[in-house]
């Protein structure tokens, strides 16, 4: 079984500081520049799991980067460069407090709030009537609180404009950007064969100016369902057939773990952390339309500090 990086504890030339989030290590760059080496660490319900999975760092990191690269031209990015499977190196910027969710469908957290009773959400109506992985009318957004730590919560547009999070001007710009980013990633899903179910994007500001951040539309931070056969699941009341994290959540409900107080995460055998493994994979193929390769080597974390370094002295 490969080799899973699920910590990373390298000292940088000017390096100012190390931010450890669930699955991302972040340095800070002489408050010029970000490294971000994406880990093999997953998350669920906002816990991060004892056990990481191999290749799930380079699926994600090359994911967003072509993402980026593909978008660009709706909103600047942080990104500059990647100069290894597992880093990007971008522009500095102060994220919102806020992250930028955006559902096409009625599935996972919003499903759950629908069946419940709740017919609102982050102070959007959702029409009566709905069955789960139904299309929404037109798509929503739904933010949430940026947590550094624990559960992000649902906000409405309402209490960001009231609360000062983010500036009515900047908002405006927000959502702007998040709808086109949404319709851009629906594009290239569909000529994949999937359907961008909904993700969430994040943005900073730096010098005045906006950028997306972080990743975009990886299987981390988005859900996808396979395009061939939806209308026909959806009628008999089925089971998607999906490409995203649901499926580890839906592992961990049916093992009595909601990330909630006093639950136990439940030990993740090698048989499926192979298999988490492998969906990340054919995500990743299935939305580039190219073969993984899979990077291996005896000292990764080696390969990734010299990588990083030597495209350090080039800026």
């Amino acid at each position: 079984m490969a080799e899973a990086i699920t910590k990373t504890n390298f000292n940088f030339r000017n390096q100012k500081g190390l931010y450890v989030g669930k699955v991302r290590d972040v340095y800070n760059i002489d408050d010029k520049y970000l490294v971000m080496v994406v880990t093999d660490r997953i998350s669920a319900f906002d816990v991060v799991l004892p056990r990481g999975i191999p290749y799930k760092g380079q699926v994600l990191n090359q994911i967003a980067s072509k993402f980026l690269d593909a978008t660009a031209d709706i909103v600047p990015n942080w990104k500059i460069s990647s100069p290894d499977p597992m880093v990007t190196v971008g522009r500095f910027a102060k994220p919102f407090k806020v992250e930028m969710v955006i559902r096409g469908y009625l599935a996972g957290h919003a499903w759950r709030e629908y069946r419940d009773g709740k017919r609102t959400i982050c102070g959007i109506p959702m029409p009566e009537g709905m069955v789960e992985n139904q299309k929404f009318p037109e798509p929503i957004i739904t933010p949430t609180t940026k947590a550094d730590e624990g559960h992000d919560l649902d906000i409405s547009k309402e209490y960001i404009l009231k609360n000062g999070l983010v500036s009515e001007e900047d908002y405006s710009l927000l959502e702007k950007y998040t709808y086109a980013l949404f319709r851009r990633g629906t594009e290239i899903a569909e000529k994949r064969g999937l359907i961008l179910v909904d993700t969430k994007y994040e943005f900073g500001k730096s010098n005045g100016k906006i950028y997306l951040i972080d990743e975009i539309n990886t299987p981390d931070s988005s859900r996808y369902f396979y395009l061939d056969g939806y209308i026909e699941r959806l009628k008999k009341g089925e089971r998607q057939k999906q490409l995203s994290k649901e499926f580890v959540r839906q592992w961990l409900i049916e093992r009595n773990f909601q990330g909630k107080k006093g639950q136990t995460v439940p030990e993740m055998p090698d048989e499926f952390v192979n298999e988490v493994t492998e969906r990340y994979i054919e995500l990743y193929e299935n939305i580039t339309g190219e073969k993984f390769t899979r990077k291996k080597g005896t000292d990764v974390m080696a390969r990734i500090e010299n990588n990083i370094n030597k495209y350090l002295e080039t800026l």
